[in-house]
């Protein structure tokens, strides 16, 4: 397949698995944020962070395979793309931990204030700042 068509699949893949990254925390601060009597608001964020999980994580593998690719398939190198790989590794872990999040509403175990997903909801935003940056510039 032809680089420009992979990078642009990249693109697209990492775009769409970035809107799942930024959406679900936020319905997080949602769930932290139900009263405890209100199980119809309860239930329907909890759909709709499984709903959105399920379809993010295919997403985010098939970005990080285009990556791949990219990667190994065309030749591309530096350290940059190191620190990338890196913080690409970082974001996988984050979609995981956000799984064990949902685990643990849907098991009605609420630990954390909605104050707190709402830091949480930023790694992503700042992860996104800086391996733009490393894309663009390539400074090593």
């Amino acid at each position: 397949m032809d680089y420009l068509i992979v990078k642009a699949l990249h693109l697209v893949m990492v775009v769409s698995w970035f809107a799942g990254l930024f959406y679900l925390p936020r319905i997080f601060v949602n769930l932290a944020m139900v009263p405890a009597d209100s199980s119809a608001e309860r239930d329907r964020l909890l759909l709709m962070a499984s709903k959105l999980y399920r379809f993010m994580t295919p997403i985010g593998y098939l970005a990080i395979a285009l990556g791949l690719w990219l990667w190994f398939g065309f030749g591309i190198s530096g350290g940059w793309l190191h620190a990338k790989t890196t913080l690409v590794a970082g974001l996988l872990a984050y979609n995981f931990y956000c799984r064990k999040l949902l685990n643990d509403f849907q098991a009605g175990r609420k630990q954390r204030s909605h104050v707190w997903f709402r830091w949480f909801n930023e790694i992503p935003v700042i992860v996104l700042l800086v391996v733009t940056l490393l894309v663009i510039l390539k400074p090593f």
